[in-house]
């Protein structure tokens, strides 16, 4: 947690100097990330919304590879196309991020639907789920509630995994419902539901846990409510003190924050001090200024790059786009590969 809260700070700072275009923290919610991570099997298909980079960070993407995705180099495994922390690994089952909310939820639900297929098909294959984010803004759109019907209709061994931290951008929780939050639409639909603290990372591990086993047992859908903070801006294209005062993030931060009560319990045990949280924390921000001056130094993704991987063999149309944009690159003496 304290690695991905460094990564998260140090490449925010480096949109804020021009270095990246974009980015997105998640800090105040690293424990739902790493407890819910744990908890599943790297065979498990994850459709992520855009703050669960921990997830993925779990699974084995390096600072590198987190890095070469936000500058866009040509060791992006993306190839440069998508805008940074659109991450997506498929060695690592994490698909690849889509900006319109709620996407992932009916494209979880396809993908829960085949892996069900394999295991009548395969029953000695070991069994996998698949599992959606989403936060408590995209559980008001359409596709949300197409979801959570074709997923309890089709009964698929899915895990709906909301997290509720407080706002949808700008929008908070109060002025999105009036219902009971998320989870509580989860018996209209014919599923089950568990709401948890989702700062308590032991306590998200333990729900994912057993979430995970009632979908595989059942083939059925569950759906998990995580209460949680956003204590940053939406993005780095936001300004969260236009709606909402310091007083109510620092009252939040102060009461809730994942990491200060991950490192009091660890302290209870004498697992921890003062001299091994300082040392983790100057080994982690190293690694993640090493990481980004790699990454910064590489070249970009070729052009061709651009107008490949749709067609097996290039259409007309795309070799007429790319000749234009080598024209109008070289017209205006643009460098690029």
């Amino acid at each position: 947690m304290i690695r991905l809260r460094k990564m998260d700070t140090i490449l925010h700072n480096a949109q804020r100097q021009g270095r990246i275009s974009f980015y997105i923290t998640c800090h105040g919610e690293e424990g739902m990330h790493i407890g819910s991570a744990s908890a599943l099997s790297p065979q498990d298909v994850v459709f992520a919304q855009y703050r669960e980079q921990g997830i993925l960070m779990w699974r084995g993407f390096t600072l590198e590879q987190f890095c070469n995705q936000c500058f866009s180099n040509q060791l992006d495994l993306g190839k440069g196309r998508q805008m940074p922390v659109h991450y997506g690994c498929r060695a690592l089952n994490y698909q690849t991020i889509s900006s319109p909310l709620g996407t992932q939820l009916t494209q979880a639900v396809g993908a829960a639907y085949k892996l069900k297929l394999d295991a009548i098909a395969n029953p000695e294959r070991e069994s996998a789920v698949s599992i959606a984010y989403f936060g408590d803004g995209a559980a008001s759109s359409v596709d949300f509630h197409s979801a959570c019907n074709f997923a309890a209709t089709l009964r698929v061994p899915m895990i709906f995994f909301c997290r509720n931290n407080g706002y949808a951008i700008s929008t908070p929780v109060s002025d999105q419902y009036s219902g009971d939050g998320i989870v509580s639409r989860a018996p209209g639909y014919g599923m089950n539901g568990i709401r948890v603290d989702g700062n308590d990372v032991f306590a998200v591990h333990s729900v994912v846990q057993s979430a995970r086993k009632l979908a595989l047992e059942t083939s059925s859908p569950v759906m998990i409510e995580a209460m949680t903070y956003r204590q940053g801006h939406h993005s780095t294209s936001d300004d969260s003190t236009r709606y909402r005062d310091s007083d109510e993030v620092q009252t939040a931060t102060d009461v809730s924050d994942p990491l200060v009560r991950f490192d009091l319990f660890l302290r209870q045990f004498g697992w921890t001090d003062d001299n091994v949280v300082a040392t983790i924390e100057d080994e982690e921000r190293i690694a993640v200024l090493r990481a980004i001056e790699g990454a910064e130094a590489l070249p970009d993704p070729k052009l061709e790059h651009m107008f490949e991987d749709v067609y097996h063999e290039k259409p007309p149309h795309l070799v007429r786009q790319e000749e234009e944009l080598r024209r109008h690159l070289k017209k205006h003496s643009i460098a690029h590969q």
